[in-house]
């Protein structure tokens, strides 16, 4: 599939923002979407609405096999073992919220979390929760100045106490890459849960979570072209087992009395209440158009952009590039001297050009690096090197401005 091919599949791209062409370099926040998951939301709505495992007539078997039939296909998406171990979840920040919550009930005090300085905040303030809850300690490994992991650092940080290692996969405020696979050896050699925050790295890159050998691997729909509202919990079939329900409800119940009560087998066992089933179904829609591109191509296009962007950008007097790990996916974070990130994104706006600028919900790693907010371009698959051509215009229009 062509660049303008794939260009002409969302159809947002064609608007002007303030009298000029829309520039989207967001997609880290969230992505645009194309025609093709619009369409499956619209039929389904308009069509084929029904709810699923609760009725015998035709519209809710027909959406039941729909809504089941994504799971399959995350699976497939993720190199999952089974459709089984795919719990739906809202997205990744209610994910790792199940799994900090059900995994925290067997910690104590003593019991150590061990994270890195460049987690987004969902993996963050979840474990705070179950650290005041259980009195076990929230351990941090730091990074390197150029943003990469310290993997020495983090070596020395396991220990018998580490019952859970939690890590991002890529960084949202960074782009560092982390080594998953090196970081789930450390986590199991002292039989620590293993827990990978997948937000980053599913819109870019090839995920196998048996590769990674992680007990629980976390996606948001929204991030790779489906809609918001819907994501993907993989867990070991093993650990799903293990854990006990984050909520109660409807389906997740196998028998209910006054007395007692007893629960359905995963993934059910998660999946409390009427489920976002539109929005899972727009996700597998998502993951058909993501698949007939091929993710190996999808990871060169965003390399290329990354490499380019990162090379534009010491064409700017006073620019700075916060994180320049060797390993790094779809995002460019940098400041400009004397300018504030704010300024240039608002300046930016006037161009059509989105970008994000702030703490990115990723406190912690900007004041290691000393900054209070930084502007952040972030890439997808619509992106092409005109855009950032364009950002750069942006930029120096920008710098003109402020002197």
């Amino acid at each position: 599939m062509s660049q303008n091919v794939i260009r002409d599949q969302f159809p947002q791209l064609k608007r002007k923002i303030h009298g000029k062409q829309l520039i989207y370099l967001d997609s880290a926040a969230t992505t645009l979407k194309p025609q093709s998951v619009i369409d499956r939301l619209t039929r389904f709505y308009s069509y084929e609405y029904g709810t699923v495992r609760r009725g015998v007539y035709l519209l809710s078997q027909e959406a039941t096999e729909m809504y089941e039939g994504v799971r399959a296909q995350t699976a497939r998406f993720l190199n999952a073992p089974t459709a089984e171990s795919i719990v739906f979840v809202r997205g990744v920040t209610e994910g790792l919220n199940l799994v900090a919550s059900s995994l925290g009930q067997g910690l104590e005090p003593g019991d150590e979390i061990l994270i890195t300085e460049m987690e987004h905040h969902a993996n963050i303030v979840p474990w705070h929760f179950v650290v005041q809850r259980t009195g076990a300690k929230l351990v941090v490994a730091p990074a390197r100045p150029d943003g990469s992991l310290d993997m020495d650092a983090f070596k020395a940080r396991v220990n018998p106490r580490t019952k859970i290692v939690s890590v991002v996969h890529v960084s949202n405020a960074l782009g560092t890459v982390n080594p998953v696979h090196e970081i789930g050896v450390l986590a199991r050699s002292v039989g620590a849960t293993f827990v990978v925050d997948g937000a980053q790295s599913a819109p870019h890159m090839p995920v196998d979570v048996q590769a990674i050998d992680c007990d629980f691997y976390i996606i948001s729909g929204h991030k790779f072209y489906g809609p918001t509202g819907a994501g993907a919990l993989y867990g070991k079939p093993e650990k799903l087992a293990a854990l006990p329900p984050f909520l109660g409800g409807g389906e997740m119940i196998d028998q209910v009395t006054f007395e007692d009560i007893t629960f359905e087998d995963p993934p059910h066992r998660f999946e409390a209440g009427t489920p976002q089933i539109a929005e899972v179904i727009g996700m597998g829609a998502a993951i058909s158009f993501l698949e007939e591109i091929g993710m190996d191509k999808v990871e060169a296009h965003d390399r290329d952009l990354l490499n380019y962007c990162t090379e534009r950008f010491q064409e700017v007097p006073g620019l700075q590039i916060c994180g320049t790990a060797p390993e790094k996916s779809g995002l460019v974070a940098f400041t400009i001297d004397g300018m504030h990130p704010f300024d240039i994104g608002t300046l930016l706006d006037q161009e059509g050009i989105c970008i994000r600028v702030g703490t990115h919900c990723a406190q912690p790693i900007l004041r290691r690096f000393g900054h209070s907010a930084t502007a952040r371009a972030s890439f997808g698959i619509y992106n092409t090197r005109e855009d950032i051509d364009r950002l750069m215009d942006g930029l120096r229009t920008v710098i003109d401005l402020l002197g």
